[in-house]
């Protein structure tokens, strides 16, 4: 994928270059007709940084978007599906989620939420029972959250190792996520293991070693946890560098629990995206705007763990592209919902709602790298949602309210 800077709503640039509009010439096309309002994050396509076209159709054919326009100009189609003055947006695109585990952390949640403190071991609770879990089982719980994404809008999903922490259980979790996505990303760094707890950086060496030998065929990215606690700025150079020779694309935590350097690590080396970005310096923040780097923002663990929000204002401001996740994963953020995120992020983290339906769509394809989805003009995948709401603006408007009424995967009526 061309690794172009994506442009946040308010600039002046689009993600990737319009495709010309024409119309569908082959036998399979179908158009949705009768939109109230489609978002097309294509500035060349209709009004505003969201390409927003009113009264709108769009013409769907071999996976692909192969026409918009306003309904009276639609051409000739196969068939066609009344949205009935709904809204439609790109599929959500969820950049950041841990869906390879067994088993949950509810007594974690319900004693932080009491005030009580926890000390059953966090992510390595998470850690023993997924290697208990049988490939089966963990299949069965990755099947179940990606149909529950699904049926709430998301239709690009990427899938994190690190409930493993070992070369065997790592390499299943990722084998078992890449039967699902190709948006798969090892993250052997994401805390180390009790055995090693007395020397880390030999557990660094198993990682960068005979851990990535086992997961790099199977995986996309890498990512390191980087942070007070976790690993240190050396020891994620390392993982990223090694994971970098092995052909795997870089990205970050950074600077989730501390303003350490994590951001500048992930500017420095190239990263895709820099995940949490809770705490940031002035210089984590001009980094950020200057660089090829995503800040993706993931309010639902705030939420759920009653830590300060990130302030996104002031990343748009500066010049940041920003992406919004749900960072799904069953400690800090269980939630799948990216429309949530979005309610979130206009309340909370200073968001316009189109700011933050752009950074859940277009913005989450950015810190993927993608061109091909988080938009919906002419070459794009055929990703869409239909929304039982008159504009996309209710995403925010009406949090918690189940508003997607239908998803188009690919072309597919999936949901």
């Amino acid at each position: 994928m061309p690794e172009q800077r994506a442009t946040q709503p308010g600039t002046t640039a689009p993600t990737s270059a319009p495709t010309p509009s024409t119309a569908p010439t082959p036998s399979t096309s179908t158009a949705i007709v009768n939109i109230g309002t489609l978002v097309t994050n294509d500035p060349s396509l209709g009004s505003g940084p969201l390409g927003l076209i009113h009264d709108a159709a769009v013409v769907i054919d071999g996976g692909r978007v192969v026409w918009t326009g306003t309904h009276s100009q639609t051409p000739p189609t196969d068939s066609h599906h009344d949205a009935g003055g709904r809204a439609v947006v790109p599929g959500f695109v969820d950049s950041h989620s841990h869906l390879l585990f067994a088993g949950d952390r509810t007594d974690e949640f319900n004693a932080r939420m009491s005030g009580r403190p926890y000390t059953a071991g966090g992510i390595r609770t998470t850690v023993a029972a997924t290697r208990r879990a049988t490939d089966a089982q963990l299949a069965g719980n990755l099947a179940a959250l990606l149909t529950e994404m699904r049926r709430q809008g998301t239709t690009t999903v990427e899938v994190k190792s690190g409930y493993g922490l070992t070369a065997e259980h790592e390499s299943r979790a990722l084998r078992v996520a890449r039967e699902h996505t190709d948006e798969t990303t090892y993250l052997g760094a994401h805390v180390v293991p009790a055995e090693y707890a007395a020397d880390p950086d030999a557990y660094v060496a198993r990682v960068t070693g005979p851990m990535l030998d086992a997961c790099a065929p199977h995986a996309r990215w890498v990512d390191v946890f980087c942070e007070e606690g976790a690993f240190d700025a050396d020891q994620a150079r390392a993982v990223l560098t090694a994971g970098r020779a092995r052909g795997l694309l870089p990205r970050v935590h950074a600077n989730q629990l501390t303003a350490g350097p994590g951001v500048r690590l992930a500017v420095e080396l190239g990263a895709a995206s820099a995940d949490h970005c809770t705490y940031l310096t002035d210089a984590d923040v001009e980094a950020l705007a200057q660089g090829p780097t995503v800040a993706t923002l993931l309010p639902g663990c705030e939420f759920s763990t009653r830590a300060p929000y990130p302030d996104a204002r002031r990343l748009l401001d500066a010049g940041a592209v920003v992406a919004l996740a749900t960072d799904c994963n069953p400690g800090s953020s269980f939630t799948s919902s990216m429309s949530f995120c979005i309610a979130v992020a206009v309340r909370e983290m200073g968001m316009t709602p189109d700011e933050a339906l752009w950074s859940a769509t277009a913005g989450g394809a950015a810190a993927l790298r993608r061109a091909d989805i988080g938009r919906l003009a002419p070459g794009a995948r055929a990703d869409l949602v239909l929304l039982d709401a008159p504009s996309p603006i209710h995403l925010a408007y009406r949090p918690g309210v189940p508003l997607v009424a239908a998803v188009w995967q690919g072309g597919h009526r999936v949901a």
